[in-house]
């Protein structure tokens, strides 16, 4: 069992799910079924909180307790590593591959973002191909949100394509040598 908060947004109403080891669910928007999560616990509301800040424009960086229990090692990793993609920044799926050790699994990468349960406050939307393109964002809106949530970030395109100019790339890698 758990809990579950709303938080609101411009674009509509959403659900963060905490259970006994943290966050374990971001809905945007909310699905029919809360499946038996109660309304509302002390880390539910807080990431609520940092959500509706989130969307209304403020640099927010989440330092929250995620719960990747139900996911194989390898995404739970890589999830990790893409929780450290700072705010504004982006990194290719090929420097989380690396970042973790395995440089030639990029589509695995991609992978453990299409099954992040826990959206923005694991911030798969900062993940791009290596040209800059935005490629595959699995959450609701596809990538006109991936799109969104950048911009709302202040990451810059060229242009009016869906291209990141490399000079958004994060600098800093944290390759373990």
């Amino acid at each position: 069992m758990g809990s579950c908060s709303p938080f609101h947004t411009p674009l509509g109403i959403g659900l963060v799910y905490v259970n006994e080891r943290g966050i374990c669910r971001v809905e945007l928007p909310p699905s029919a079924d809360s499946g038996g999560f109660t309304v509302g616990s002390q880390l539910s509301r807080r990431a609520s909180r940092l959500l509706e800040r989130y969307f209304n424009g403020e640099r927010i960086e989440f330092a929250l307790p995620c719960d990747l229990s139900g996911l194989p090692p390898f995404r739970q990793r890589i999830l990790r590593l893409a929780a450290e993609i700072g705010y504004g920044t982006v990194l290719s799926y090929g420097d989380l591959a690396q970042q973790a050790g395995c440089p030639a699994a990029a589509r695995a990468v991609g992978g453990a973002m299409a099954a992040n349960p826990i959206p923005i406050i694991i911030p798969c939307h900062r993940v791009v191909a290596a040209s800059g393109w935005l490629t595959g964002y699995s959450a609701p809106g596809g990538l006109i949100m991936k799109r969104y949530l950048l911009s709302m970030e202040r990451v810059d395109f060229r242009g009016d394509s869906n291209k990141v100019k490399i000079d958004c790339f994060a600098q800093k890698l944290f390759i373990k040598k």
